[in-house]
């Protein structure tokens, strides 16, 4: 077991064993996982509850705006009082979150619980800044990476699970099995996380208003935020519509197979590890700028992919999947070294600046692609998203960001 004390203020830190720092990855996963089980089962929901397609779209939107809220107004009590208890208290109520979402029997129940599911899910963004605080200076980067690995495993291999998982046994069962898998983390993480000390004694009022002077103070956070928060835009607006146009396109494919694609997009987050000593070695700027790029094209492609036969259309969409992942993780890693460097003392505040900013992007896309979805189509989705990809390299290649 790691442990950190104060010492006259000053972190004294000895490395988190590999155990740990697995237990914080899976933790972080798991969490994370808990806001995308919904998207390949959106079809088989909207059919059982006898909800339209803009009805069923809000269950991502309203999962994903909880998460945003979470992040904002939860997140940043990690300088203020001990992580440990904050994660645990989080992962209970994530637990009834998912049982209650699983017994949902109309489509309003399962809003509220899709709300509270975002809310408590934000456990993932206590652990990260949480092994940043276990880590000595010099392993920072290589256990934030593997922590953020778990992270974004957990982000696509959810839909992978799912998918399987509602194809076979209903997708009440897919609710219950999260919660089961939040239990058992909560129950190991109770023996093994240390105690960690608060950074701050502000008052929560005052925490959230020194937020607010950190996010003037600093424009590379607010570059980094508004580039991730493009990119989290089409991210969300493909893996919220797949499954809808999977279900209702001339293939008439189900949860499992939009659910596969996930592992195509799991490749991004293997990228983690490696994005993240490009950034040390060639600086984050450029990687920023070669994943927004990457992500850009992969959207362009899979829009014009509408033009191609339906079997070679199904390869596009799988081998879109792998870039603009791809693209977006590396950049997301890139902005995390920005950020976190900003200000050690205030990394839960910053890293829940940053985080607001992506999901309220993943909330808008959720959005806005599910009406793009309806009015024109899964070219119409493509084409936003790849818009709002451009937009995220524009912001990185402004004259202003040249240093951020």
């Amino acid at each position: 077991m790691s442990a950190i004390h104060l010492v006259h203020d000053t972190p004294v830190i000895r490395p988190p064993g590999l155990a740990l720092v697995g237990l914080l990855a899976t933790g972080a996963g798991l969490a994370v996982a808990a806001l995308y089980y919904s998207q390949p089962m959106l079809g088989e929901l909207g059919a059982d509850l006898g909800a339209t397609a803009r009805q069923i779209g809000l269950v991502p939107t309203l999962t994903q705006l909880g998460y945003a809220a979470g992040i904002f107004l939860l997140a940043p009590l990690g300088d203020r009082f001990d992580r440990r208890r904050i994660i645990l208290a989080k992962a209970a109520a994530l637990i009834v979150a998912l049982l209650a979402a699983g017994a949902s029997r109309a489509i309003a129940p399962l809003w509220l619980a899709s709300l509270a599911i975002g809310l408590a899910a934000t456990m993932a963004q206590d652990i990260v800044p949480a092994a940043a605080t276990l880590a000595p200076e010099a392993q920072r980067g290589k256990i934030v990476g593997t922590v953020m690995t778990g992270l974004l495993m957990g982000i696509l291999l959810s839909r992978v699970i799912s998918g399987v998982v509602a194809s076979h046994f209903g997708w009440r069962t897919m609710f219950v099995a999260a919660a089961i898998s939040i239990t058992a983390f909560a129950a190991v993480a109770a023996r093994a996380l240390p105690r960690f000390k608060p950074t701050t004694h502000l008052p929560y009022a005052a925490l959230l208003a020194s937020s607010a002077q950190l996010w003037r103070r600093h424009g590379a956070l607010r570059r980094a935020t508004l580039a991730q928060a493009l990119l989290a835009v089409g991210f969300s607006a493909f893996w919220s519509t797949l499954a809808v146009m999977l279900h209702t396109s001339s293939w008439h494919l189900g949860s499992a197979a939009a659910g596969a694609f996930g592992l195509a997009g799991a490749a991004g987050a293997l990228v983690a590890p490696i994005a993240g000593r490009l950034a040390d070695t060639r600086g984050p700027e450029l990687v920023t700028r070669l994943g927004s790029g990457l992500a850009a094209v992969s959207f362009l492609a899979m829009a014009a992919g509408v033009l191609l036969p339906p079997h070679a259309q199904l390869w596009m969409i799988g081998l879109g999947a792998v870039g603009f992942d791809l693209g977006t993780q590396a950049t997301l890693i890139s902005h995390q070294t920005i950020v976190y460097g900003i200000d050690p003392g205030a990394r839960s505040r910053l890293n829940a600046l940053m985080f607001t900013g992506m999901f309220i992007g993943m909330a808008s896309g959720a959005a806005l692609g599910s009406l793009a979805l309806a009015q024109w189509g899964w070219s119409g989705v493509m084409t936003m998203s790849a818009a709002s990809a451009l937009a995220a390299l524009a912001v990185r290649l402004w004259p202003s960001a040249k240093r951020a």
